[in-house]
C-alpha cells in the first residue's frame, strides 16, 4: 500500500491512536477492488512511501478492519469528493491498517535488484495503483532476506 509520506507516513500511523489509520481517497476501480475483494483483516502490508524523494518500503502494517465506505466521497469539501457516490451506493470503500513495525528505508531500487522479485506488480513500468497484491513468496523475500523480521 502506498502512501506519500507528506500525506501520511508510516510515523503518521504509530502516532496515531492503537497505531491505526483509515486508508482513505482511493479513487481507482482495481486499487478499490483489490481492498473489497481481497484483504482480509490480519493480512500483512508493506507500507511504502511514495512520491517523495526517496520511495521504498519505510515499514510493515496490517489490514485492521474489513472494507466500509469511505466518508471522504461524501464531504464535498474533500479534495476526494465524489458528487455521483450515494450514501445507499457508495463507490469508494477503504480498510483501516495498523503500523506493526518501521524498518529500514528499502528503496525501490534495491527491490528491482532482485530476481526474485522481478514479477512484482508495485514494480512493473507503468503501475501507478496504490494498492497492489503482493505474492507470498516476495512477502516472504521482502520480510525475511530483505528486511530481517
Amino acid at each position: 500500500m502506498k502512501s506519500e509520506p507528506d500525506e501520511c507516513s508510516i510515523d503518521d500511523v504509530f502516532a496515531a491512536p492503537e497505531r491505526k489509520t483509515a486508508w482513505t481517497g482511493v479513487r481507482n476501480y482495481q486499487a478499490r477492488n483489490f481492498m473489497r475483494d481481497a484483504m482480509q483483516v490480519g493480512d500483512g502490508v508493506l507500507f511504502y512511501h511514495s512520491s517523495c524523494a526517496a520511495p521504498g518500503i519505510a515499514g510493515l502494517a496490517e489490514v485492521a478492519s474489513p472494507p466500509y465506505p469511505d466518508a471522504t466521497q461524501f464531504d464535498a469539501a474533500s479534495p476526494y469528493h465524489d458528487p455521483k457516490s450515494t450514501r445507499d451506493n457508495p463507490r469508494w470503500l477503504h480498510v483501516d491498517v495498523r503500523a506493526l513495525k518501521k524498518t529500514r528505508l528499502l528503496p525501490v531500487a534495491e527491490l528491482r535488484a532482485h530476481r526474485p522479485l522481478t514479477g512484482m506488480w508495485a514494480l512493473r513500468a507503468g503501475n501507478r495503483l496504490s494498492i497492489t497484491p503482493v505474492t507470498e513468496s516476495e512477502w516472504r523475500f521482502i520480510t525475511e532476506k530483505l528486511l530481517r523480521v
